[in-house]
């Protein structure tokens, strides 16, 4: 279950970066923040609590 849900998380961290055209205009603020889910979601796992 929980590599699922890291694998989801990285899917939309490499769908969120600015290299793609679409998303060019919206910054690091996407991808950052979903860079940040992640650490935390791994840290969280690492530590057993999820």
């Amino acid at each position: 279950m929980e590599l699922i849900v890291v694998i989801i998380i990285l899917l939309l961290l490499l769908g969120s970066f600015p290299r793609y055209s679409y998303s060019r205009n919206w910054g690091y603020f996407p991808s950052g923040t979903l860079g940040t889910i992640l650490l935390i979601f791994l840290i969280l796992w690492l530590l057993r609590i999820v």
